[in-house]
């Protein structure tokens, strides 16, 4: 007996697509995007309208300076990647959505995609608007720049990708914890709050590590000028993307070995 294969079977494009769609079509998504937009524009908008050349900051770099809110704004897509899977197992959608997806691994790297995907588009768009926008009020100061200046693009598209790694990496953390609170918690403690901690120790091993850790590198990324004692872009780019796999490595194992329901 011949059996006619189902046109709806389980593909790759259709669990991105639906990924895609459960994405956009929370309202938390719009809240913390928006939210992290709101930041970073804002922020930006407030440093070239208070900077002054006498100011004592010349010092700091050009994109630096513009950027300063893409780090309360990247707590907002943290909190979107968390959001993205921790959400699902509080209510409960875990698990119609691996009973319809039962190899369970495409959805997990549809998920970090379509989250990736998309911070790193919205966070490059938002770079850009508020450098240019703040470049309208630093044009007679000493930290007037354009695109075209050396490093200003890459240090641009550097900070977007860091911003999209760090959201994979949260995204990794709510997988693998399965909970809204620890997770948040599980970012904030491990990759905001240990560093400073773990930098007051006196040893120069410590400093070399740190150099590495997930904000430190993404801190490299979004300079236009080389940082002292850093890591090369190169470098800090492969730390992070390691620290983004590591976070996603753990949940994808127990995917394959747990229950969804944790």
């Amino acid at each position: 007996m011949t059996t006619v294969p189902t046109p709806y079977g389980v593909t790759l494009p259709r669990v991105l697509r639906s990924e895609w769609h459960k994405l956009w079509t929370l309202r938390s998504t719009w809240i913390t995007l928006l939210s992290a937009v709101a930041l970073v524009l804002g922020v930006g908008i407030l440093m070239g309208t208070t900077y002054t050349s006498d100011g004592g900051d010349s010092d700091v770099d050009t994109v630096v300076l513009t950027l300063y809110g893409t780090q309360l704004g990247g707590i907002c897509l943290a909190v979107l990647g968390i959001l993205v899977t921790a959400g699902e197992y509080s209510t409960g959608l875990a698990r119609a959505t691996f009973t319809a997806v039962p190899a369970r691994l495409p959805v997990l790297g549809a998920k970090a995609a379509v989250l990736g995907a998309t911070v790193l588009v919205l966070s490059l768009l938002a770079n850009l608007t508020t450098f240019l926008t703040a470049q309208l009020f630093l044009d007679d100061t000493d930290q007037a720049a354009s695109l075209t200046d050396d490093g200003v693009l890459t240090a641009l598209a550097g900070n977007a990708a860091g911003l999209a790694l760090l959201s994979l990496l949260a995204l990794g953390l709510g997988a693998a914890l399965r909970s809204v609170p620890g997770a948040l918690g599980a970012f904030i403690g491990g990759v905001l709050v240990l560093p400073e901690v773990v930098g007051m120790l006196p040893y120069d091993a410590v400093d070399t590590a740190l150099r590495y850790f997930p904000t430190q590198a993404a801190g490299v990324l979004g300079s236009a000028t080389p940082l002292p004692d850093a890591p090369s872009g190169g470098a800090a780019l492969l730390a992070l993307a390691l620290w983004a796999a590591a976070a996603l490595a753990v949940p994808a194992l127990w995917l394959r070995r747990r229950d969804v329901r944790g």
